[in-house]
């Protein structure tokens, strides 16, 4: 009794040894295509790659007669948030030319303002909505001539810097605004 049950427990564990084998060989072969639950052979079949799943979803949608071509990625990237942009001029509150870089500092500041600006332009809210910091930023632009050497922001260090502060006051008065 005990040789039957030890040769009943090799065949077993050969039956699983051969059953293994298969899959193992079946995973690398390409698979058949399956024919679907309730359909005839000549009607569909499932498909087993993804080139074979995407003219088949291209098949189905022709013979649907939708035939609308896929949407075109937008090419220009959403405006960046006013509360984003404002986080960066606020990351510059606690520097300055003694702290860091003088060139560094200040063109990072200017920078700074620049994004805030054309993200407050870009706000759904519009550009009405924040019309102190537009204004400042304005003057500011007004007065750098359009020069942003660091010779030219070093002239005007306490305007670009009083700008900030000015601006980081005024949106800390409005956190309804940009949040």
């Amino acid at each position: 009794m005990l040789t039957s049950s030890f040769t009943a427990s090799i065949r077993g564990g050969a039956v699983a040894l051969a059953a293994l084998a298969a899959l193992c060989v079946s995973c690398g072969a390409e698979p058949e295509p399956q024919p679907l639950p309730g359909a005839s052979d000549s009607i569909a079949t499932v498909p087993t790659s993804a080139a074979e799943a995407a003219e088949a979803a291209a098949s189905a949608e022709a013979a649907a007669g939708q035939t609308t071509p896929p949407a075109e990625p937008d090419p220009t990237p959403a405006p960046e948030k006013v509360r984003d942009a404002f986080a960066g001029l606020q990351a510059t509150l606690d520097d300055s030319c003694a702290t860091s870089g003088c060139a560094y500092f200040l063109g990072r500041v200017h920078d700074e303002l620049l994004r805030l600006d054309r993200a407050m332009k870009a706000d759904p809210k519009g550009p009405g909505h924040f019309p102190r910091p537009i204004e400042l930023i304005a003057e500011l632009e007004a007065e750098l001539g359009g020069d942003s050497s660091f010779e030219n922001l070093k002239k005007h260090e306490t305007l670009l810097v009083g700008t900030r502060d000015k601006i980081n006051t005024w949106m800390q008065d409005h956190p309804d605004d940009y949040r």
